[in-house]
């Protein structure tokens, strides 16, 4: 069973950044990894995705600001988040996905709060 577990959110000014992590218990190399968010009164969208070859995704809002990666040797996936905005506040949710499965994992969340 893959566990998963979000850090770095935190407080921040708009312009500034934040890296998230995502530590899973298992071989991130397996999975389909994702990053999604949940803003207060909206529904969880996709934020960024990276498959088990690299091939990225990104939502249009982040698109230039936002970067997602792994690292396959600590069974990590970060997401690396420039020039925040206060419409990028949300929980952010770290999800995973095997490779060949439509069976889906979720972290806890972490909070992320962009204002002056």
């Amino acid at each position: 069973q893959v566990q998963l577990v979000e850090s770095g959110g935190g407080l921040v000014q708009p312009g500034g950044s934040l890296r998230l992590s995502c530590a899973a218990s298992g071989s991130i190399a397996l999975y389909v990894m994702g990053w999604y968010r949940q803003a207060p009164g909206k529904q969880r969208v996709l934020v960024a995705q990276i498959t088990t070859d690299g091939t990225t995704i990104y939502a249009d809002s982040v698109k230039g600001r936002f970067t997602i990666s792994g690292d396959n040797a600590k069974n990590t996936v970060s997401l690396q988040m420039d020039d925040l905005k206060p419409e990028d506040t949300a929980i952010y949710y770290c999800k995973s996905r095997p490779r060949y499965s439509m069976s889906e994992n979720w972290g806890q969340g972490t909070q992320v709060t962009v204002s002056s």
